[in-house]
């Protein structure tokens, strides 16, 4: 077994660390290392029950979508500080603020830092002035770190071009993966003759929601017994967040039915015949990756992160970013399969999320990235 490390892994919230990241702790534990977590505290802090020797300090500064400078100050300050009283061996850093004031504060104490580019959020979709202060930010900051790690492709290809990353530097992996032995396969039709699209995600304009219900509304002029579902929350301090009188008006219109915010979703996806996600941009969408991995077919947007999931017309369909009618026609297209079609593109996605994005060969594909940094034999 290698030589134990002191290993930290920081986040914005626990609810990342939980969702996401304990194939990855589970890894470097089962590799000797001794792991420490550092984000703010939240209810999702019972990831400690299965990881007691993980110890989780807390982050008091941390403001995951403020924009006031003094907090960021004070962040990097704390993260100085925690680093500074841990002394880590290696700092892996997740989503942007960490990413950015985590670096400087391993650069200042000469700590191995690698940062893990989940996804680029509203700063990067939308231009203006925020996209350009992220950017900066991330130009200054970008040199403080041994490594990038991104979730697909596109993302690593924007940070090189933008000379953020040098390319030697910048890796890809096919996200934070799925457990393909907890999200198993539940065949399509479970419904019946009943068809039934689920979109699952954050309710945010950048996610799609509105050509959801546009396209939504066009497939019940046709198809009045197709099911729509929604399932997610609200994320009120993200600037992309709907109203909620429009989701009100959604649901007493027949729209779509909403199903709230669901922790196990494997029950809603299981009565589900494919799994939708019309976002505008993400880094690798997790949902797909469990419908996938549940036997379902998916739609999704030509855009980095979603594109990557899909094989067109064998998985599923992709389609146009921010287009309503093509994504009705995808709809309408997956409705006049018969019965054996649709279930034939849920075994295909089921057998991609085995073979390509399982959260244990994504753990392992980032540890032997990491491993350099730590001094270990990676042959």
């Amino acid at each position: 077994m290698a030589e134990s490390k002191r290993i930290i892994l920081v986040a914005n919230s626990t609810w990342n660390i939980y969702n996401f990241r304990l194939n990855i702790i589970r890894k470097l534990i089962s590799e000797g290392h001794e792991l420490l977590v550092i984000a703010p505290v939240d209810e999702y802090l019972e990831y400690k029950e299965g990881f007691p020797d993980v110890k989780h300090v807390p982050m008091k500064t941390m403001g995951r979508d403020s924009t006031n400078p003094f907090r960021d100050i004070l962040l990097l300050i704390e993260l100085y500080r925690k680093y500074n009283w841990l002394k880590p061996d290696l700092v892996i850093h997740y989503t942007n603020k960490p990413n950015i004031y985590g670096g400087l504060a391993t650069k200042l104490l000469k700590i191995p830092s690698v940062a893990v580019v989940t996804g680029l959020g509203y700063s990067f979709i939308h231009k203006g002035f925020l996209n350009f202060i992220v950017r900066s930010l991330y130009k200054i900051s970008g040199p403080s770190h041994n490594k990038f790690i991104f979730e697909n492709e596109d993302d690593k290809a924007l940070f090189v071009t933008e000379k953020i990353v040098k390319k030697e530097n910048a890796y890809s992996v096919k996200g934070c993966g799925v457990d393909t032995s907890y999200y198993l396969p539940n065949p399509n039709g479970q419904n019946g003759k009943q068809v039934t699209f689920t979109f699952i995600g954050r309710l945010l304009y950048d996610k799609g929601i509105i050509e959801f219900i546009e396209a939504a509304k066009t497939i019940k002029q046709k198809f009045p017994s197709v099911k729509f579902e929604v399932i997610g929350e609200f994320d009120a301090d993200n600037p992309s967040n709907i109203d909620r009188d429009h989701l009100v008006n959604w649901m007493e219109n027949g729209i779509i039915e909403y199903k709230g915010f669901v922790r196990d979703i494997r029950p809603l996806i299981k009565y589900s015949d494919c799994v939708v996600l019309p976002s505008y941009r993400e880094g690798m969408p997790r949902t797909l990756l469990e419908g996938m991995s549940m036997g379902k077919a998916i739609i999704t947007t030509d855009v980095p992160g979603c594109r990557e999931t899909i094989i067109d017309n064998k998985n599923g369909f992709l389609v146009p970013v921010k287009d309503s009618q093509a994504l009705a026609d995808a709809f309408e297209a997956f409705i006049r399969f018969t019965p054996d079609q649709r279930v034939a593109m849920g075994v295909a996605g089921r057998e991609m999320a085995e073979e390509i994005f399982d959260d244990k060969l994504i753990a392992e594909e980032i540890v032997r990235i990491l491993n350099p940094l730590l001094d270990v034999n990676n042959s």
